[in-house]
Formats: structure tokens, sequence, C-alpha cells
């Protein structure tokens, strides 16, 4: 059964370690991308993208077009807004370093973050596991991860946690709600 990459609506069969490095590598090939396509493959509104832009959550494109960094930090938003509000999600993101206005210096970029949340999720399998579990998985996922700075290791591992707990809220919320609508 075809599902998503997570914060995006890009279909794929099954999510495998690396796939999405392998999907932003072909979406960035020929360099950014628009407003259209960033809507596009996240189903988002373009004036709410603009929003964030305005609001600070996000910086502005360069001619137009949206960077790797950019496009990850908007996915991650899109992905744990309906659990988190979009100033924790960059609160969070920013404790690790992810700031998009000198990517060199961050600890762990926003599209690294993205790409081993989704590795997480890839090794994990479909099935709601146990904290144990997940605390495990957190903990693999950050295994060759190179500390810039001592402890952030440990501090990407618990922020791959609780990114995790909150896309699973959300997918619960959803499934709740879809319930809920056969009630009616």
């Amino acid at each position: 059964m075809p599902r998503t990459f997570p914060g995006t609506t890009i279909e794929v069969i099954s999510l495998e370690k690396g796939s999405s490095k392998r999907l932003f590598d072909g979406i960035f090939a020929a360099g950014g991308i628009t407003l259209s396509q960033v809507s596009v493959m996240t189903g988002l509104e373009p004036y709410l993208i603009q929003n964030w832009i305005k609001r600070g959550f996000l910086t502005s494109p360069t001619k137009r077009m949206y960077s790797r960094e950019q496009f990850a930090r908007i996915v991650i938003i899109n992905m744990l807004r309906e659990t988190l509000q979009i100033e924790k999600i960059c609160d969070l993101i920013r404790l690790i370093g992810g700031v998009l206005e000198d990517p060199d210096d961050d600890m762990i970029s926003d599209s690294e973050l993205y790409h081993r949340y989704v590795d997480m999720v890839a090794d994990m399998g479909s099935e709601i596991t146990t904290k144990s579990e997940i605390r495990e998985a957190a903990h693999r996922a950050t295994e060759d991860f190179v500390e810039k700075l001592p402890g952030s290791r440990a501090k990407l591992e618990k922020i791959l946690e609780l990114m995790l707990y909150a896309h699973i809220s959300a997918t619960l919320r959803r499934s709740a709600e879809e319930i809920f609508a056969t009630l009616q």
C-alpha cells in the first residue's frame, strides 16, 4: 500500500534507508524549486509558506527558488504542525543548530535532520512500538553522527524521538477523526 514521505504528498511504496536523500537529490538536481513545486509536494497553500517567511520561520527564497534546506524546513514543519506549535518546531530545529542563514555552521542541517528521521522511521517499520524501541531506533539513527559540539548526539537522539512521537500523534489523531466521521 503506497504511503507518502513524512510531511509531503510524495508517494512511496515503502520507506527505505536513504530514500529521502535520493528523493532530495533528484528534486534538487537542477538547483532550487519554485513555490508552486513546494506547494504541490507538500500539499501546503503558497500563502501559508509565504506567511512562514514573513513570520521568520523560514528565510526568503533566492530568485524565487527554494533550496534543499528551505524545503527540508518546510517539510519538517508540515509534518509536525498538527501536534506542535510552529514556534516550538523551529525552536526544536534550532536546538540542534538548524539555522537557515548559515547551514555550514549547523551541527546538523535541516535536510540531514529530515533524512535521519525518515531513515529512523524506515528502520522501525510501520508498527507503533514501545518507548524503549523508539529510543533504540533514535540511537541507531545517530550512530554515525559526528559531534561538532559535546552532547549534540544525545540531543539529536531526543529530537528524533520527539519528532516521532509528534508524527505518530498526528497520524493517530487523523485516524480517530476518520472513525468519528463514520459514526455521524
